[in-house]
């Protein structure tokens, strides 16, 4: 069974950084390779929207809201996407949720709550 397990979060003070990841469990590391990984967040009464994306070879993308504070990574030889927040702002407040894109798996969710 493909499980995409998350761990990180939790309160933070506006202008702080931290990181998340994901961790593919049950999924060869050849099917985790080659799929593109996103990180997507969903605030109290908002759609989930999409934060960042990160191609089997490297190449990313960010949501405007993310770009020049927010880092996405992949590591395939450990099955696991992360996402280096910085400088954290009270807007960035969600659930984050990683997700294997070509399967369309996803994570289990991940509080994040930034205070001013």
């Amino acid at each position: 069974q493909v499980r995409l397990v998350q761990s990180g979060g939790g309160f933070m003070q506006a202008g702080e950084s931290l990181s998340i990841f994901c961790v593919g469990t049950g999924v060869s590391g050849a099917t985790f390779g080659i799929s593109p990984m996103d990180w997507y967040r969903q605030a109290p009464g908002k759609q989930r929207e999409l934060v960042a994306t990160i191609t089997s070879d490297g190449n990313t993308n960010y949501a405007d809201s993310a770009k020049g504070r927010f880092t996405i990574s992949r590591d395939n030889a450990k099955n696991t996407v992360y996402l280096q927040m910085n400088n954290l702002k009270p807007e960035d407040t969600a659930v984050y949720y990683c997700h294997l894109a070509t399967y369309d798996y996803w994570g289990q969710g991940t509080q994040v709550t930034v205070s001013s």
